[in-house]
């Protein structure tokens, strides 16, 4: 589902806290997602930024993007956390894991152990 379609199936969700965790998560194929985690709802989620088209770069050789279409952020509720001191204990460490090829796996792991996976990444 998109980021619109995410917050519209349960409006809890468009007005909750979030705690970000993370936005250079990667999974073994090189995609990049953002980690969030929904306060009153529970849920650990991933967005996924489908890959813009090659339109300009900068001088680092990223793709410059000025917009994203709403459609373009994909979300998917991978896990289901009840609190705040719950998700830190789960995913203790995650700074240092984030930005590990394949990182996504150990997140989805560490939920797996934790009985809180809703999904695969």
């Amino acid at each position: 589902m998109d980021i619109e379609e995410f917050y519209s199936a349960d409006e809890r969700r468009r007005q909750s806290p979030e705690i970000e965790l993370g936005t250079e998560w990667f999974d073994a194929k090189g995609n990049r997602y953002e980690l969030s985690w929904v306060e009153d709802t529970g849920e650990l989620y991933a967005m996924l930024e489908l890959a813009p088209e090659a339109g300009s770069w900068t001088p680092f050789g990223d793709i410059e993007v000025e917009s994203v279409p709403v459609d373009r952020l994909v979300v998917k509720v991978i896990g289901s956390v009840p609190t705040h001191e719950a998700l830190e204990e789960i995913l203790a460490g995650w700074q240092q894991q984030m930005t590990h090829p394949d990182g996504v796996a150990w997140v989805a792991e560490r939920l797996r152990a934790a009985g809180s996976s809703s999904t695969t990444v």
